[in-house]
């Protein structure tokens, strides 16, 4: 059993277990699902009197007492009618039941110790043996609606952790523990980059100054490097007619995520949440030659989603958020040549970031045609068009069944963090679905018309979600290049110092630097904490040796450190370190 499957496996047993030690300690409770997760597992309850977190080790220790005796999970199949029998009063499962039982799919009881569950499988099959009593533990409560709909009842959801050895729970908790330190919503906070209102509404952040120079100063990094390759900004409205959704798709997919508008005369439009289908009628507005192809939009602009409130979670998963959006419409034998293209804008700009990537061909399901555009043919030929490109650029990359586009398979570029830990960052999209859906050709040597293709790339992809990750990733503390606040000018003394401070803050603003004067009455240690607090790259300390000499001396962090450095010396030190991106 490969080591994924086994971890899954474990966790489930867990998921078991929690559920039997909460029955055995509230007998009333009534039990929904407990699946495996990331870090561990979970199982949703319906209490009469909730437990608190104080109550958690006592579960805790029940789980371990009851795994003494779990020596093996046996399974059973049932008929629609004995399962309901035994569950004849949990709605809950009822409900799992009939759906199962409409799927026509096998009904299956699973057995360890004296606890009973309806499930689909996936245990281990000595969990006594098998699961460490030191390499799991409780974690957190948290409320859930049933099925994630706010409709329906809140549940109360028990979090668990849990590995397959104690040291890597330890190493877990104490990475955990760091990025928690690190987490982009403290931080955000701490060094005012964006903030949430009530009467705004969640989901909807509101960026402030600081936070504003750090989405502006990604977003026209990616810009410049776009540029250069011929790509030409364009602009869309932020809502369209449903009928643009149905001809691309989008409507039926994603339909109940869409912010929905009826006009006073009856006419149904949505908030946008993805930009390709406007992209699509910029192209379609006039006749192309070959000879003009391809054609290379970029657009960074709002996008909008319906996402349940339960699921919101700082710049992760919002209801607004803007995409670095950029498409190519291009002939097939034009496609390599373009995606190199991308290739070289995303390690670029992700160099400049710091993160290492690798790489993912993320491919349509065969069994599951029915969930994307266009027949499986053109699927194989868009997938074999990209695995060639990994392969002739000797790009190492695997292979994930089921994680496409709906409308085309796509690389997906995984990057890791400061922590080890994985996102999913750029990706680039080969689409020849809805350049056929939407009828967009060139006009080619012949003077026939040609199908085109379509390529999506987002660098960013959400700039909200990348900035959740770039903040955690950097602690706050930015490169010089991407601060806020680049240089911060502390005079000890406002009276005997501020003038030439004054001066200093003059030159290096009018040299394109982000400059902030503390011309506060605080003493210099004040200002210095002050600053550091704020993380600022560089602190530029003026006393009576600075201001007799006109020199300056410049504290980085940690331990760097330059004194006697002329104004103009200065300026262009750090100019060729935000040219250089260090």
């Amino acid at each position: 059993m490969e080591k994924t499957e086994s971890l899954h496996n474990l966790r489930h047993s867990l998921a078991h277990l929690l559920a039997a030690a909460v029955l055995e300690l509230h007998p009333d409770a009534k039990r929904t699902i407990g699946p495996s997760i990331e870090d561990g597992f979970y199982y949703d309850f319906e209490f009469t009197t909730p437990p608190s977190e104080k109550d958690l080790p006592k579960i805790e220790k029940k789980m371990r007492e009851i795994l003494k005796s779990w020596k093996e999970f046996t399974h059973e199949e049932k008929t629609p009618a004995e399962a309901r029998e035994y569950f004849k009063d949990n709605p809950y499962k009822l409900e799992l039941i009939e759906e199962i039982e409409k799927k026509g799919e096998k009904i299956t009881f699973y057995t360890a110790g004296k606890f009973t569950d309806l499930c689909r499988g996936g245990h281990l099959e000595n969990p006594a043996n098998e699961i460490s009593p030191d390499a799991f533990r409780l974690d957190r409560l948290a409320g859930a609606y049933w099925r994630g709909d706010e409709k329906n009842k809140m549940l109360t959801r028990i979090y668990g952790l849990a590995f397959e050895k104690k040291e890597e729970l330890e190493a877990y908790l104490t990475l955990r523990e760091e990025a928690l330190k690190r987490d982009h919503k403290k931080l955000g906070k701490e060094l005012d980059l964006f903030t949430f209102s009530e009467l705004v509404g969640p989901g909807l952040p509101l960026w402030t100054p600081k936070g504003t120079i750090l989405r502006n100063t990604l977003d026209e990094f990616v810009w410049s490097l776009r540029k250069k390759y011929g790509y030409q900004k364009v602009e869309i409205p932020h809502i369209t007619k449903k009928d643009l959704y149905e001809k691309s798709g989008h409507w039926d997919k994603f339909k109940d995520e869409l912010f929905r508008i009826t006009t006073r005369e009856g006419h149904e439009f949505a908030m946008k949440p993805m930009n390709c289908p406007h992209h699509t009628q910029i192209f379609d507005r006039r006749q192309w030659s070959y000879k003009e192809m391809p054609q290379r939009y970029a657009n960074t602009t709002m996008c909008y989603r319906d996402e349940q409130t339960g699921e919101l979670s700082g710049l992760s998963r919002l209801r607004s958020f803007a995409q670095d959006d950029a498409h190519v419409f291009c002939r097939l034998g034009q496609v390599k040549e373009e995606i190199l293209k991308i290739w070289d804008v995303i390690n670029t700009f992700y160099g400049a970031v710091g993160f290492k990537l690798s790489y993912r061909l993320s491919m349509h399901n065969p069994e599951a045609m029915d969930e994307y555009l266009g027949d499986e043919k053109t699927w194989l030929v868009a997938e074999k068009s990209l695995r060639d490109l990994l392969t002739e650029n000797n790009i190492p990359f695997v292979e994930a069944i089921g994680e496409a586009a709906f409308y085309g398979p796509k690389i997906d570029c995984m990057g890791k963090d400061s922590l080890g830990r994985e996102w999913q960052v750029a990706t680039v999209q080969l689409d020849m679905n809805m350049p056929e859906r939407f009828d967009l050709n060139c006009i080619n040597e012949k003077g026939e018309k040609e199908r085109i293709v379509m390529i999506h790339a987002a660098i960013m992809g959400s700039i909200e979600r990348f900035l959740s990750i770039v903040i955690s990733h950097y602690a706050g503390a930015f490169p010089l290049w991407l601060s806020p606040i680049q240089v911060k000018i502390l005079p000890i003394s406002t009276e005997k110092h501020l003038d030439f401070a004054q001066k200093v803050f003059e030159e290096l603003s009018a040299g394109g630097l982000r400059v902030e004067l503390d011309d506060s009455n605080e003493g210099l240690g004040k200002k210095i904490r002050n600053a550091k607090t704020e993380k600022i790259p560089y602190l530029i300390v003026i006393g009576d040796k600075e201001k007799d000499s006109s020199t300056l001396t410049v504290e980085g962090r940690g331990d760097e450190k330059i004194e006697n450095i002329s104004v103009k010396d200065a300026l262009a030190l750090f100019l060729e370190k935000i040219t250089s991106k260090v």
